[in-house]
């Protein structure tokens, strides 16, 4: 695997462009649910889409390479976060709830639990 490809491609391509799905999804729903409930909302089909690109277009042949791509994935999410929600939206009622958390924790274990099945 090239070293290079595999950190621009599938870990911040493929990492900002989820990134950015999940962004746009939370302003749809922003339309169609309580604010508080939009993360409930986005999630499940975050979390498909992940998986669906973990398995058909990102490969990971080391433990390694999994966890780096999820650490960068969460770290991505982290920093997008922060400046386009937190500090560009400046939501009300604050952002962080357990929703968020548990977004950051998939961001960073699915990568490393599908390349385990994929071995």
């Amino acid at each position: 695997m090239d070293e290079r490809n595999f950190i621009l491609r599938d870990c911040i391509g493929w990492g900002f462009a989820l990134w950015l799905v999940g962004y746009l999804l939370g302003f749809l729903f922003y339309a169609l649910v309580p604010p508080e409930a939009i993360g409930w909302y986005v999630m499940p089909i975050g979390t498909a889409m992940t998986l669906f690109v973990l398995w058909k277009w990102v490969r990971v042949d080391a433990v390694g390479h999994a966890l780096l791509l999820g650490a960068v994935w969460s770290a991505l999410a982290v920093v997008l976060d922060y400046v386009f929600i937190l500090k560009l939206l400046n939501p009300p009622d604050g952002y962080y709830k357990l929703d968020v958390y548990l977004y950051y924790f998939l961001a960073f274990v699915l990568p490393p639990a599908v390349a385990g099945l994929r071995r």
